[in-house]
């Protein structure tokens, strides 16, 4: 398993949700942590997902600033 980093611009319990939802549909993610006070994004993957899909996923969620994280 791996773990990929994302800084999400989450301004609410409302956001987190939208990207556990999203981020939880791809085949492979066991795990979001998601933390709104340091907007931030944790995902424990399987090898066979890739940071671009993930990133190309969260970047259809509208009102919010997604970076490739830390």
């Amino acid at each position: 398993m791996a773990e990929t980093r994302f800084d999400v611009g989450m301004t609410c319990e409302g956001c987190a949700s939208a990207v556990k939802r999203i981020l939880g549909k791809v085949e492979g993610v066991t795990d979001i942590q998601t933390n709104v006070e340091a907007k931030s994004v944790a995902v424990t993957h399987g090898d066979s997902v890739s940071k671009q899909e993930m990133l190309e996923k969260l970047q259809k969620v509208k009102k919010m600033c997604i970076s490739d994280g830390v």
